[in-house]
């Protein structure tokens, strides 16, 4: 069997987990150790998840009391595309088998064009899908499970 090629890797997921967490309650920051309880992810990774974004602008850190981390942008400017470009780097589904060298059917390949034309419409949903937009998904849920916010919430899901 081949090896399974994921789009969400553990850092995006927990990265998605906790803006949502962040984006619930925006009015406040939060530490590392906080969102790690509330979410149930490891410490560490998170820490390191959470520096990742805030070097990237996603996140604003402040140090010292009452620091921790909140939103760098609205919820509606964090898309899922740029997330998974952060941790997993750039969707790419019509990469060639020959990659360093060059095909010499590139121009003429049948299932590369078919590929990239997938490939244009997955990204074009894939950009419509924001924190904000989970956001939403997550309360319409919750409201419709009659589940509060908490650990292990289940957002990725269609």
């Amino acid at each position: 069997m081949g090896k399974v090629v994921k789009l969400i890797n553990r850092d995006t997921d927990y990265a998605v987990k906790a803006l949502i967490h962040i984006g619930q309650n925006s009015k406040r920051r939060f530490s590392v150790a906080e969102l790690a309880q509330e979410l149930d992810i490891p410490y560490p990774f998170l820490r390191k998840t959470l520096q990742t974004l805030s070097g990237r602008g996603i996140l604003i850190s402040s140090k010292g009391k009452g620091g921790g981390f909140e939103l760098a942008r609205a919820p509606e400017k964090i898309y899922l595309t740029d997330l998974i470009n952060i941790f997993h780097g750039p969707i790419e589904l019509a990469e060639c088998v020959f990659k360093e060298k060059t095909c010499p059917d590139i121009k003429t390949c049948a299932l590369r064009e078919k590929i990239l034309k997938l490939q244009k419409r997955f990204l074009a949903e894939l950009r419509s899908i924001t924190i904000a937009s989970l956001l939403k998904a997550s309360r319409n849920w919750r409201r419709s499970s009659g589940k509060s916010s908490g650990k292990n919430q289940q957002v990725l899901q269609s």
